[in-house]
């Protein structure tokens, strides 16, 4: 069975999430998605969503098979419990693929790196996107909350 491994924060579920976790389901057999604890997000804003909350609708979604929140102190614990076949890095994700693989091989990890390079193509394909889409509606749903 060829096991892959999916991360990211997955803060508010759209398209872009879910075209990510199909390709990567195409690479192996089985898909194993890493949720990113709250406390490690730095490279953009804390998520909305609780990381629990997170890993639940995760859980969820038709192309994962396991899902588990990530390791507070070393992202490569869940990995080398895993012992994954492939790792499937999203196009926008900020890992440096060549410093990855090192870092694997270091660790004795033999795991091919794949950067999903397909995308999703839509106006709230994104979680920031979605946050802003949001804040600019909040004024006038508030007050239409109001007079009802």
């Amino acid at each position: 069975m060829k096991k892959v491994v999916a991360t990211g924060t997955f803060d508010i579920i759209h398209p872009g999430h879910i075209r990510y976790l199909e390709e990567a389901k195409k690479l192996g057999d089985y898909l194993i998605v890493i949720v990113a604890r709250e406390r490690n997000v730095r490279h953009k804003p804390k998520p909305v969503i609780p990381e629990e909350q997170r890993l639940r609708v995760v859980r969820a979604l038709k192309p994962v098979d396991e899902a588990i929140l990530g390791d507070d102190e070393d992202m490569f614990r869940p990995i080398e419990r895993i012992r994954p076949d492939v790792i499937a890095l999203g196009h926008d994700q900020h890992f440096d693929e060549e410093w990855l693989r090192g870092e694997l091989r270091r660790r004795g990890i033999e795991a091919e790196v794949v950067r999903i390079e397909t995308k999703e193509e839509c106006e709230l394909c994104s979680s920031a996107r979605i946050v802003e889409r949001i804040l600019t509606l909040a004024p006038e749903r508030l007050k239409q909350m109001r007079r009802t």
